[in-house]
Protein backbone atom coordinates (compact mmCIF):
# COMPACT_ATOMS: atom_id res chain seq x y z
CA UNK A 1 0.00 0.00 0.00
CA UNK A 2 1.45 3.35 -1.06
CA UNK A 3 -1.57 5.37 1.31
CA UNK A 4 -2.47 7.13 -1.81
CA UNK A 5 -6.21 7.81 -1.70
CA UNK A 6 -8.40 7.77 -4.65
CA UNK A 7 -11.37 9.60 -5.65
CA UNK A 8 -13.84 9.28 -8.26
CA UNK A 9 -15.56 11.72 -10.28
CA UNK A 10 -18.43 10.05 -12.23
CA UNK A 11 -19.47 6.98 -11.20
CA UNK A 12 -20.63 5.27 -14.75
CA UNK A 13 -19.98 1.97 -16.29
CA UNK A 14 -16.20 2.46 -16.63
CA UNK A 15 -16.29 3.80 -12.88
CA UNK A 16 -17.71 0.59 -12.13
CA UNK A 17 -15.04 -1.35 -13.39
CA UNK A 18 -12.12 0.59 -12.33
CA UNK A 19 -13.37 0.62 -8.69
CA UNK A 20 -13.68 -3.34 -8.92
CA UNK A 21 -10.02 -3.25 -10.20
CA UNK A 22 -8.47 -1.12 -7.33
CA UNK A 23 -10.31 -3.54 -5.06
CA UNK A 24 -8.79 -6.36 -6.65
CA UNK A 25 -5.61 -4.78 -6.62
CA UNK A 26 -5.97 -3.62 -2.73
CA UNK A 27 -6.01 0.31 -3.24
CA UNK A 28 -7.81 2.72 -1.33
CA UNK A 29 -11.07 4.18 -3.14
CA UNK A 30 -11.57 7.08 -0.20
CA UNK A 31 -14.23 9.11 -2.09
CA UNK A 32 -16.87 9.44 -5.17
CA UNK A 33 -18.50 12.42 -6.52
CA UNK A 34 -21.23 12.67 -8.67
CA UNK A 35 -24.25 15.11 -9.84
CA UNK A 36 -26.78 12.92 -8.03
CA UNK A 37 -25.44 12.40 -4.36
CA UNK A 38 -28.17 8.85 -4.47
CA UNK A 39 -26.15 7.94 -7.07
CA UNK A 40 -22.96 8.55 -5.45
CA UNK A 41 -23.93 6.77 -2.36
CA UNK A 42 -25.27 3.66 -3.64
CA UNK A 43 -21.32 3.84 -5.34
CA UNK A 44 -20.03 4.22 -2.39
CA UNK A 45 -22.14 1.88 -0.45
CA UNK A 46 -21.27 -1.05 -3.14
CA UNK A 47 -17.70 -0.33 -3.58
CA UNK A 48 -16.28 0.77 0.35
CA UNK A 49 -15.49 4.29 -0.25
CA UNK A 50 -15.67 6.48 3.01
CA UNK A 51 -17.47 9.19 1.72
CA UNK A 52 -20.33 10.30 -1.52
CA UNK A 53 -20.28 13.80 -2.78
CA UNK A 54 -23.39 15.17 -4.16
CA UNK A 55 -21.15 17.13 -6.33
CA UNK A 56 -17.68 17.03 -8.31
CA UNK A 57 -16.24 19.99 -6.49
CA UNK A 58 -17.28 18.86 -3.10
CA UNK A 59 -15.30 15.45 -4.29
CA UNK A 60 -12.22 17.33 -5.47
CA UNK A 61 -11.98 19.90 -2.08
CA UNK A 62 -12.12 16.67 -0.21
CA UNK A 63 -9.09 16.59 1.89
CA UNK A 64 -8.55 12.89 2.22
CA UNK A 65 -8.58 12.54 -1.79
CA UNK A 66 -4.91 12.48 -3.44
CA UNK A 67 -5.98 11.97 -7.38
CA UNK A 68 -9.37 11.55 -8.95
CA UNK A 69 -10.21 9.07 -11.84
CA UNK A 70 -12.23 11.00 -14.43
CA UNK A 71 -14.72 9.24 -15.59
CA UNK A 72 -17.35 11.18 -16.90
CA UNK A 73 -18.38 11.06 -20.64
CA UNK A 74 -15.64 12.31 -23.53
CA UNK A 75 -16.94 16.23 -23.65
CA UNK A 76 -16.37 16.72 -20.19
CA UNK A 77 -12.84 15.31 -19.58
CA UNK A 78 -11.52 18.62 -20.12
CA UNK A 79 -13.23 20.60 -17.33
CA UNK A 80 -13.13 17.72 -14.83
CA UNK A 81 -9.86 17.39 -15.17
CA UNK A 82 -9.28 21.20 -14.76
CA UNK A 83 -11.19 21.59 -11.66
CA UNK A 84 -9.80 18.64 -9.70
CA UNK A 85 -5.86 20.01 -10.63
CA UNK A 86 -6.86 23.43 -10.03
CA UNK A 87 -7.92 22.25 -6.21
CA UNK A 88 -4.64 20.36 -6.01
CA UNK A 89 -5.60 16.98 -6.94
CA UNK A 90 -3.29 14.27 -9.46
CA UNK A 91 -5.91 13.25 -12.15
CA UNK A 92 -5.99 9.81 -14.12
CA UNK A 93 -8.27 10.41 -17.14
CA UNK A 94 -10.53 8.21 -18.97
CA UNK A 95 -9.57 7.88 -22.69
CA UNK A 96 -9.52 9.73 -24.51
CA UNK A 97 -7.87 11.85 -22.65
CA UNK A 98 -9.86 15.12 -23.50
CA UNK A 99 -12.46 15.97 -26.40
CA UNK A 100 -10.51 17.44 -29.21
CA UNK A 101 -6.26 18.17 -28.91
CA UNK A 102 -6.81 22.09 -28.21
CA UNK A 103 -8.79 20.38 -24.72
CA UNK A 104 -5.84 18.59 -24.07
CA UNK A 105 -2.91 21.19 -24.29
CA UNK A 106 -5.31 23.07 -21.78
CA UNK A 107 -5.15 20.26 -19.06
CA UNK A 108 -1.52 19.53 -19.97
CA UNK A 109 -1.02 23.37 -18.99
CA UNK A 110 -2.64 23.32 -16.02
CA UNK A 111 -0.91 19.98 -14.59
CA UNK A 112 2.40 21.30 -15.66
CA UNK A 113 2.14 24.85 -13.76
CA UNK A 114 0.20 23.06 -10.39
CA UNK A 115 3.03 20.85 -10.41
CA UNK A 116 0.82 17.33 -10.76
CA UNK A 117 0.11 14.07 -12.38
CA UNK A 118 -2.10 14.22 -15.77
CA UNK A 119 -2.39 10.39 -16.75
CA UNK A 120 -4.93 9.10 -19.90
CA UNK A 121 -6.05 5.57 -18.75
CA UNK A 122 -5.03 3.96 -21.67
CA UNK A 123 -5.20 1.00 -19.46
CA UNK A 124 -3.96 -1.26 -22.76
CA UNK A 125 -0.56 0.64 -22.50
CA UNK A 126 0.11 -1.11 -18.90
CA UNK A 127 -1.07 -4.62 -19.29
CA UNK A 128 1.39 -7.32 -18.97
CA UNK A 129 1.24 -8.66 -22.05
CA UNK A 130 1.90 -5.56 -23.12
CA UNK A 131 5.28 -4.75 -21.33
CA UNK A 132 6.54 -8.24 -22.49
CA UNK A 133 5.62 -7.39 -26.10
CA UNK A 134 7.58 -3.83 -25.58
CA UNK A 135 10.54 -6.13 -24.07
CA UNK A 136 10.72 -8.49 -26.81
CA UNK A 137 11.03 -5.14 -29.22
CA UNK A 138 14.13 -3.87 -27.17
CA UNK A 139 16.20 -7.11 -27.45
CA UNK A 140 15.78 -6.79 -31.50
CA UNK A 141 13.84 -10.36 -31.87
CA UNK A 142 11.63 -9.03 -34.98
CA UNK A 143 14.38 -7.10 -36.37
CA UNK A 144 13.19 -3.81 -38.36
CA UNK A 145 9.46 -3.14 -37.72
CA UNK A 146 7.96 -2.63 -41.64
CA UNK A 147 4.36 -2.93 -40.29
CA UNK A 148 2.14 -2.42 -37.49
CA UNK A 149 -2.29 -3.26 -38.05
CA UNK A 150 -4.72 -3.48 -36.33
CA UNK A 151 -8.38 -3.16 -35.26
CA UNK A 152 -11.16 -2.49 -32.90
CA UNK A 153 -14.68 -3.22 -34.27
CA UNK A 154 -17.84 -4.29 -32.45
CA UNK A 155 -21.58 -4.14 -33.04
CA UNK A 156 -22.66 -1.54 -30.33
CA UNK A 157 -26.05 -0.06 -31.71
CA UNK A 158 -27.82 1.91 -34.13
CA UNK A 159 -30.07 3.74 -32.25
CA UNK A 160 -29.56 7.87 -33.23
CA UNK A 161 -30.19 8.54 -28.97
CA UNK A 162 -27.55 6.03 -28.05
CA UNK A 163 -24.33 8.12 -26.40
CA UNK A 164 -21.79 6.61 -29.26
CA UNK A 165 -23.92 7.94 -31.92
CA UNK A 166 -24.49 11.43 -30.15
CA UNK A 167 -21.78 14.21 -31.25
CA UNK A 168 -22.58 16.54 -28.63
CA UNK A 169 -21.39 13.79 -26.09
CA UNK A 170 -18.33 12.83 -28.55
CA UNK A 171 -19.87 10.17 -30.05
CA UNK A 172 -18.66 8.24 -32.91
CA UNK A 173 -16.47 4.59 -33.25
CA UNK A 174 -13.17 7.12 -33.27
CA UNK A 175 -12.87 8.37 -30.01
CA UNK A 176 -14.30 5.21 -28.37
CA UNK A 177 -12.87 2.47 -30.32
CA UNK A 178 -10.40 3.89 -32.93
CA UNK A 179 -8.13 5.28 -30.64
CA UNK A 180 -6.74 2.12 -29.14
CA UNK A 181 -5.34 1.18 -31.96
CA UNK A 182 -4.26 4.51 -32.99
CA UNK A 183 -2.82 4.60 -29.41
CA UNK A 184 -1.21 1.05 -29.97
CA UNK A 185 0.52 2.39 -33.51
CA UNK A 186 1.56 5.15 -31.58
CA UNK A 187 2.95 3.28 -28.97
CA UNK A 188 5.30 0.95 -31.24
CA UNK A 189 6.16 3.20 -34.13
CA UNK A 190 6.33 6.90 -32.58
CA UNK A 191 4.01 9.86 -33.66
CA UNK A 192 3.08 9.66 -37.38
CA UNK A 193 4.62 11.55 -39.79
CA UNK A 194 1.73 11.26 -42.62
CA UNK A 195 -1.71 10.11 -42.45
CA UNK A 196 -4.44 9.13 -44.40
CA UNK A 197 -8.36 8.05 -43.58
CA UNK A 198 -11.72 7.11 -44.82
CA UNK A 199 -14.66 6.80 -42.81
CA UNK A 200 -18.34 6.11 -43.08
CA UNK A 201 -21.16 8.70 -41.18
CA UNK A 202 -24.01 7.63 -39.60
CA UNK A 203 -27.76 8.90 -39.32
CA UNK A 204 -26.09 11.69 -36.33
CA UNK A 205 -23.21 12.69 -38.18
CA UNK A 206 -21.04 10.49 -35.93
CA UNK A 207 -18.12 8.17 -37.64
CA UNK A 208 -19.56 4.87 -37.25
CA UNK A 209 -16.06 3.27 -39.33
CA UNK A 210 -13.16 5.00 -39.77
CA UNK A 211 -9.78 3.60 -41.55
CA UNK A 212 -6.56 4.91 -41.03
CA UNK A 213 -3.13 4.64 -42.92
CA UNK A 214 -0.12 6.26 -41.04
CA UNK A 215 3.29 6.21 -42.07
CA UNK A 216 5.75 7.03 -39.32
CA UNK A 217 9.55 8.26 -39.18
CA UNK A 218 11.48 4.78 -39.50
CA UNK A 219 9.27 4.23 -42.78
CA UNK A 220 7.04 1.80 -40.91
CA UNK A 221 3.62 1.87 -41.66
CA UNK A 222 0.62 1.19 -39.81
CA UNK A 223 -3.02 0.96 -40.42
CA UNK A 224 -6.29 0.58 -37.87
CA UNK A 225 -9.80 0.17 -38.70
CA UNK A 226 -12.41 1.06 -35.98
CA UNK A 227 -16.34 -0.07 -36.21
CA UNK A 228 -19.04 0.61 -33.58
CA UNK A 229 -21.55 -1.16 -36.23
CA UNK A 230 -19.97 -4.32 -37.06
CA UNK A 231 -17.93 -6.74 -35.27
CA UNK A 232 -14.50 -7.79 -36.54
CA UNK A 233 -11.64 -9.75 -35.22
CA UNK A 234 -9.78 -7.35 -32.80
CA UNK A 235 -6.61 -8.38 -33.29
CA UNK A 236 -3.36 -6.65 -33.52
CA UNK A 237 -0.10 -7.56 -35.41
CA UNK A 238 3.33 -6.12 -35.44
CA UNK A 239 5.16 -7.19 -38.38
CA UNK A 240 8.96 -6.92 -38.68
CA UNK A 241 11.90 -8.72 -40.75
CA UNK A 242 13.17 -11.11 -38.39
CA UNK A 243 9.39 -12.39 -36.98
CA UNK A 244 6.60 -11.17 -36.17
CA UNK A 245 3.98 -10.93 -33.25
CA UNK A 246 0.53 -11.95 -33.38
CA UNK A 247 -2.00 -10.50 -30.73
CA UNK A 248 -5.52 -12.65 -30.18
CA UNK A 249 -8.62 -11.41 -29.53
CA UNK A 250 -9.26 -8.91 -28.06
CA UNK A 251 -5.74 -7.70 -28.36
CA UNK A 252 -6.39 -4.36 -26.30
CA UNK A 253 -7.50 -6.75 -22.92
CA UNK A 254 -5.59 -9.44 -21.24
CA UNK A 255 -5.15 -12.10 -24.05
CA UNK A 256 -2.70 -14.42 -25.76
CA UNK A 257 0.29 -13.37 -28.41
CA UNK A 258 2.70 -15.57 -30.61
CA UNK A 259 6.43 -14.48 -32.01
CA UNK A 260 6.42 -15.93 -34.93
CA UNK A 261 9.43 -16.40 -36.86
CA UNK A 262 8.85 -16.07 -41.21
CA UNK A 263 8.75 -19.78 -41.49
CA UNK A 264 6.04 -20.12 -38.97
CA UNK A 265 7.95 -21.47 -36.62
CA UNK A 266 6.72 -20.23 -32.86
CA UNK A 267 9.76 -18.39 -31.08
CA UNK A 268 7.18 -17.46 -27.79
CA UNK A 269 3.98 -18.10 -26.74
CA UNK A 270 2.44 -15.28 -24.35
CA UNK A 271 -0.91 -16.13 -22.18
CA UNK A 272 -1.98 -13.19 -19.35
CA UNK A 273 -2.67 -14.18 -15.98
CA UNK A 274 -4.62 -11.05 -14.51
CA UNK A 275 -7.23 -10.95 -11.68
CA UNK A 276 -10.35 -8.61 -12.78
CA UNK A 277 -10.55 -6.65 -15.60
CA UNK A 278 -7.00 -5.32 -15.55
CA UNK A 279 -7.12 -1.79 -14.49
CA UNK A 280 -5.73 -1.74 -11.55
CA UNK A 281 -2.26 -2.08 -13.83
CA UNK A 282 -2.73 1.83 -14.95
CA UNK A 283 -3.76 2.85 -11.12
CA UNK A 284 -0.55 0.90 -9.88
CA UNK A 285 1.55 3.24 -12.10
CA UNK A 286 0.26 6.44 -11.38
CA UNK A 287 0.58 5.88 -7.51
CA UNK A 288 4.06 4.88 -8.24
CA UNK A 289 4.44 7.76 -10.10
CA UNK A 290 3.41 9.75 -7.33
CA UNK A 291 5.54 8.09 -4.97
CA UNK A 292 8.62 8.08 -6.75
CA UNK A 293 8.30 12.23 -7.38
CA UNK A 294 7.59 12.05 -10.91
CA UNK A 295 5.17 13.82 -13.13
CA UNK A 296 4.51 11.45 -15.65
CA UNK A 297 3.55 8.48 -16.95
CA UNK A 298 6.84 5.95 -18.04
CA UNK A 299 4.53 4.41 -20.88
CA UNK A 300 2.18 6.94 -22.06
CA UNK A 301 3.65 10.52 -21.11
CA UNK A 302 1.64 13.56 -20.91
CA UNK A 303 2.84 14.65 -24.46
CA UNK A 304 2.33 11.83 -26.15
CA UNK A 305 -1.32 12.05 -24.80
CA UNK A 306 -1.94 15.62 -26.16
CA UNK A 307 -0.25 14.36 -29.25
CA UNK A 308 -2.43 11.48 -30.04
CA UNK A 309 -5.80 13.64 -29.56
CA UNK A 310 -4.17 16.23 -32.39
CA UNK A 311 -3.84 12.93 -34.44
CA UNK A 312 -7.37 12.43 -33.89
CA UNK A 313 -8.44 15.64 -34.49
CA UNK A 314 -6.36 15.17 -37.98
CA UNK A 315 -8.31 12.02 -38.49
CA UNK A 316 -11.98 13.60 -37.70
CA UNK A 317 -11.11 16.35 -40.35
CA UNK A 318 -10.50 14.50 -43.05
CA UNK A 319 -13.41 12.45 -42.36
CA UNK A 320 -15.37 15.18 -42.03
CA UNK A 321 -16.76 15.16 -38.55
CA UNK A 322 -16.60 17.78 -36.23
CA UNK A 323 -18.08 18.51 -32.53
CA UNK A 324 -20.81 21.00 -31.68
CA UNK A 325 -19.37 24.04 -30.99
CA UNK A 326 -16.22 23.43 -33.58
CA UNK A 327 -18.07 24.58 -36.83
Amino acid sequence: MTGIRWGILGPGGIAHAFASDLRTAGLELAAVGSRRRASAEAFAAEFGAARAHGAYEELVADPDVDIVYIATPHPMHADNAVLALEAGKHVLVEKPFTLTGPEADRVRDVARERGLLAMEAMWTRYLPHMIRIREIIAAGTLGEIRAVMADHTQRISSDPSHRLNDLALGGGALLDLGIYPVSFAHDILGAPVSLTAAGRLGETGADTEVATIMTHASGALSTSLSASRSAGPNSAHIVGTEARIDIDRVWYTPTTFRVSAPDGTVLEEYRSEVAGRGMQYQAIAAEAAITGGRLDSDLLPLDESVAIMHVLDDIRSRIGVAYPGER
